[in-house]
């Protein structure tokens, strides 16, 4: 496997992807990679989308900039460790997002966090984590949540 250069992260602002972002510092510290925080800011407004609900430019702008200003708290947590970071949103699905930054940046990992997921949607859909494990140009490396939130 060549060098690790280029990591990027999912962030969605859980507590399973803040926990996927603690993995990636460690492992982007002492290999001098770069993290690239990636964000899909349709994510919770594509539920709303799913029911023909418009949504104002002005609320998406709202939410543009109110995740940014999530991402750069992330982004400084990082960078307080040595580590150079790069945010980028995206208004496409998460794994849209993920896959496509991941491919731009010819990135050599993405990590991502997970839970666990059941039922009817879960089979029918599959999580973002499979979604993007199935379409990804590198390999993905998946952060599982703590056995206390696994269920």
């Amino acid at each position: 496997m060549s060098a690790i250069r280029n990591i990027v992260v999912a962030v969605d602002f859980s507590s399973h992807s803040e926990r996927a972002l603690d993995q990636a510092i460690e492992l982007a510290a002492p290999l001098g990679a770069t993290l690239h925080l990636v964000h899909s800011y349709m994510e919770v407004p594509a539920h709303l989308l799913e029911r023909n609900i418009w949504i104002a430019e002005d609320v998406w702008d709202r939410i543009r900039d109110e995740d940014g200003q999530r991402l750069e708290v992330l982004r400084e947590r990082a960078a307080a460790r040595g580590v150079e970071v790069q945010v980028h949103q995206s208004p496409h699905p998460p794994r849209e997002a993920i896959v496509e930054r991941a491919a731009a940046l010819d990135a050599d990992l993405i990590v991502m966090g997970t839970r666990g997921h059941a039922g009817l949607k879960h089979m029918l859909l599959g999580s973002v984590a499979e979604q993007t494990l199935r379409a990804a140009p590198c390999p993905v490396m998946v952060v599982p949540a703590p056995r206390s939130d696994a269920g």
